[in-house]
């Protein structure tokens, strides 16, 4: 189905437009990483955090970084270490000797986007700080509950070969990523054209050139329009079969949860509308179903004995079932 065949709604068109305005603004400082660059964007409107894996120096951080620069919100780095603390992350109460009282100092998670570098690199208990602000978007320190202010995103990342001083991240924490995405290495031609760009500038140089096109209020707004993007009753159904193929799977230690299926749901409509679109198409669901699945299922010790990856099984899974027309 062409994408073109029915305008689109207004809200929709505008929606398109800034994102792309967003697009050229990132591409002044990242070469390529067109499927990255997308996906973040759809993660941002669906109001999902999202966890980058790649080896070192394919611009993981250098994405995080450049989606925080076009949002004209707060944005804060939190590097995980193993000797980190929780209350280095969420913030700790502590006394007030002037006022003679103890007040909540808040922690650098007390922002609008937050990346967390080499997430895997901080123990159980650091990353279990991060349940409960991941998924209620609050903080609760001695009986006190903060509330994050809108938006609230986290962008982590890790290193899938340096297993040195790393730690698993628990299921429970993996599941509350709308999004893993995989970044791989650059084409020779944009290479090319990246030590072309970095011949007479560095990255910070090129990061100063990229500007806030987005306001909080505005990235609110599409949000909203996100939520009333038209997805027919059959198209719900692949969703759900989708989801539910993986539990059960013969070749599957763990399938997806009910959380996968509102991701699915949420990111097809998010990506319909970046796609100039109104209503979701079974592509749509297609295109964000690795992403929204791969860090969600785990194969059978057999099946990862025979190189099988979780992509591999969401394609064959995708396959089995008949595309709604």
């Amino acid at each position: 189905m062409e994408d073109n065949l029915f305008e689109p709604g207004h809200q929709v068109h505008e929606l398109n437009q800034v994102l792309n305005a967003v697009k050229d603004e990132m591409a002044k400082a990242i070469v390529g990483q067109h499927e990255l660059v997308e996906m973040l964007l759809v993660g941002l409107l669906c109001d999902g955090h999202i966890l980058i894996e790649g080896v070192p120096g394919v611009a993981k951080t250098l994405a995080a970084k450049l989606i925080a620069k076009t949002v004209d919100a707060d944005f804060s780095r939190i590097q995980f270490t193993p000797d980190l603390m929780p209350s280095d992350v969420i913030g700790t109460t502590v006394f007030d000797q002037k006022a003679g009282s103890f007040t909540f100092k808040r922690g650098p998670v007390f922002s609008n986007i937050i990346l967390i570098d080499e997430i895997n690199r901080a123990p159980a208990k650091t990353q279990a700080a991060l349940f409960e602000v991941m998924e209620e978007r609050q903080v609760t320190v001695d009986g006190v509950t903060h509330i994050m202010e809108y938006p609230f995103v986290i962008l982590a990342t890790q290193n899938p070969v340096e297993q040195e001083g790393t730690y698993r991240l628990p299921e429970a924490q993996l599941d509350r990523f709308l999004f893993k995405l995989e970044v791989h290495y650059p084409s020779m031609e944009e290479e090319v054209q990246i030590l072309h760009g970095q011949n007479t500038a560095n990255q910070s140089d090129l990061l100063s050139r990229v500007h806030p096109i987005l306001s909080r209020a505005r990235l609110r707004q599409f949000r909203d329009t996100i939520m009333n993007i038209n997805i027919e009753p059959r198209i719900v159904q692949y969703i759900a079969q989708m989801v539910h193929e993986t539990r059960g799977h013969a070749s599957l230690f763990l399938g997806a949860s009910t959380r996968a299926s509102l991701a699915l749901l949420k990111a097809s409509k998010a990506t319909a509308a970046l796609r100039n679109r109104d209503f979701v198409i079974p592509e749509d669901v297609v295109q964000v179903a690795g992403p929204v699945l791969r860090h969600r299922i785990i194969l059978t010790p057999e099946k990862e004995m025979e190189g099988i990856t979780p992509d591999d099984l969401i394609h064959s899974i995708i396959q089995s079932i008949e595309v709604p027309r």
